[in-house]
């Protein structure tokens, strides 16, 4: 384990893995999701038989946003490997729906050790949010 990284967290990270759902893709991911109150929220991909599943980020920001929650402090990914599993494009979308500039999202390797960090600026530059909706 990474000493930087809270091992409650990589704790939390592996064990929400392992829990995924992915017997097409054989490609297990987890996430944590911190929310404003810094309640822990974990999610973890499920994958169906005609590959239209969800993905561990926005399993974790349902189960948040189900708890009545509406803003994301930290986004925290595992994937299996040791490269970087970073959120899709849709996930992406949705971290930036509960977002603020200072939401910190997090990619780990497969034992849990930090691999790289990004701000909402880096992970979707000049995204499109709620405020864009308002005329």
């Amino acid at each position: 384990m990474n000493d930087s990284i809270e091992p409650a967290i990589v704790t939390a990270l592996l064990a929400v893995r392992e829990c995924a759902y992915a017997p097409y893709s054989h490609h297990p991911v987890g996430a944590l999701v911190v929310s404003e109150s810094g309640t822990h929220y974990a999610g973890a991909n499920v994958e169906v038989a005609h590959y239209k599943g969800i993905c561990a980020e926005a399993s974790a920001i349902a189960a948040m946003a189900s708890a009545g929650e509406r803003q994301l402090r930290e986004v925290w990914v595992i994937g299996p490997g040791r490269h970087l599993c970073t959120p899709c494009g849709d996930c992406r979308q949705r971290i930036r729906e509960f977002a603020t500039p200072e939401t910190c999202i997090r990619v780990v390797d497969a034992e849990g050790r930090l691999l790289k960090e990004y701000d909402m600026e880096a992970l979707l530059p000049d995204s499109f949010g709620p405020e864009n909706l308002s005329p």
